[in-house]
């Protein structure tokens, strides 16, 4: 009796090892699992008191009456088998349904010999035929399933081969697709890189021409006021001339420094255009109001801005607006910010207008063409790379009562 209750526990696990059913009905298995352990502990205290007593009848009585209701356990712990989708399910079916056969044929026929008062030894003799055509059975399977799996391992294969060539493709793919993209970035890279050059060539181009502004306005300027503290001297105003010739010696020396040097504070902008507009003041016998208003929160010394950026829009006021005037001439320097990062330079004269004072340029013979408002302004659009806020000119004439009563231009400078 022991002997075929271990085997129906191997034969239970075998099926289920067979079909994986662990995988495909995990719930189903550790039922039936905690029914074997049951079984394999009942065989075990058979066995147990068999070595104690020594008694074999307690190994053979009870067959009969234990193969009934574990032929029937065996119905039952086979049902989810017809869920599975495994094809060898129906080896261990049909496999199981002779093993009940036999089994139950092998009972009655125990009966039926006992009756008779004859040998039981056929009877089992049915349950060996029951055992070995399940045994071939299983073998049938055993050969079908190592089938299944060289099938499923060639088809793996297979599909390994299909997703290797899949993925070269994919390589070739994409490394022509990188190949393309580093080809348009190095093109990318060296449009940016001929642009950077291209704007640093424009930079130095344009404190080259502003340079070349200065030294041909420098001359012109010398020229000019030495002519006029000149004289001074003639007239015998020697005091006169000592102080303008102080001044002029400063202004020569700040606008030659201011030729090294890309930028400049706007307290050494300021006093630089106060030296300049005292000088070019001679020429009209002082008769040049000139005034500054700055903001009193400003810190003079620590904003930067391009040196001498102011000087072409002054100069442009007292030769084209004020010069022009008999009396009564004004220059206005107003210095604020516009915003926290923007400060605003507003040049007000109370000239002649620019749209009169380009009449009688016009009428003149000879024309002198001005660079240095547009020199200013690509100054200034270089300047204001370096800060986020950008730089602006603005120029707004002034009217009364539609009569032109002179100029304004209004300077924007970022700040830091």
């Amino acid at each position: 009796m022991v002997a075929t209750e271990l085997y129906f526990v191997i034969y239970v696990l075998f099926t289920f090892k067979f079909l994986d059913i662990k995988t495909e009905l995990p719930k189903w298995h550790k039922w039936s699992f905690k029914v074997l352990y049951a079984i394999i502990v009942y065989c075990l205290i058979v066995v147990f008191i068999y070595v104690f007593k020594g008694n074999i009848e307690i190994l053979l009585e009870g067959y009969f009456y234990f193969t009934i209701p574990m032929t029937l356990f065996g119905l039952v712990l086979y049902i989810p088998f017809f869920k599975s989708e495994s094809p060898l399910k129906y080896y261990v079916i049909i496999g199981s349904l002779i093993l009940f056969i036999t089994s139950v044929w092998s009972i009655l026929y125990y009966f039926k010999l006992q009756n008779n008062e004859q040998s039981i030894e056929p009877s089992y003799s049915i349950l060996y035929i029951g055992f070995i055509l399940e045994n071939v059975l299983f073998s049938l399977g055993l050969g079908h399933k190592q089938k299944l799996i060289l099938d499923d391992r060639n088809s793996s294969k297979n599909q390994l081969i299909k997703q290797l060539k899949e993925n070269d493709e994919l390589r070739k793919k994409i490394q022509a697709q990188l190949e393309q993209d580093v080809k348009q970035l190095s093109k990318q890279a060296e449009i940016e890189k001929l642009e950077a050059i291209k704007m640093k060539y424009d930079k130095e181009l344009a404190e080259l021409k502003v340079s070349a502004l200065r030294s041909q306005m420098n001359p012109h300027f010398i020229f000019n006021s030495l002519n006029a503290i000149k004289r001074y001297i003639i007239d015998n105003e020697k005091e006169n001339a000592v102080f303008y010739l102080n001044k002029f010696s400063k202004l020569i020396r700040k606008i030659l420094a201011s030729t090294t040097e890309k930028e400049t504070s706007l307290d050494e902008e300021l006093e630089t255009m106060q030296l300049y507009v005292n000088i070019e003041n001679i020429r009209f016998n002082n008769s040049i109001d000139f005034k500054i208003d700055i903001d009193d929160t400003l810190n003079l010394s620590a904003i930067k801005l391009p040196s001498l950026i102011t000087q072409p829009f002054i100069e442009n006021a007292i030769w084209h607006g004020l010069s022009l005037k008999e009396d009564n001439r004004k220059l206005h320097l107003n210095i604020q910010k516009s915003n926290e990062n923007q400060l605003k330079i507003d040049i007000v004269d109370n000239g002649i207008g620019r749209q009169k004072s380009t009449e009688i340029k016009n009428k003149k013979l000879l024309k002198r063409t001005s660079l240095g408002v547009k020199l200013s302004e690509e100054r200034l659009k270089h300047f204001s790379e370096n800060y986020e806020n950008s730089s602006n000119i603005y120029f707004t004439d002034l009217y009364d009562k539609n009569v032109p009563i002179g100029t304004k231009v209004t300077l924007l400078i970022p700040l830091n």
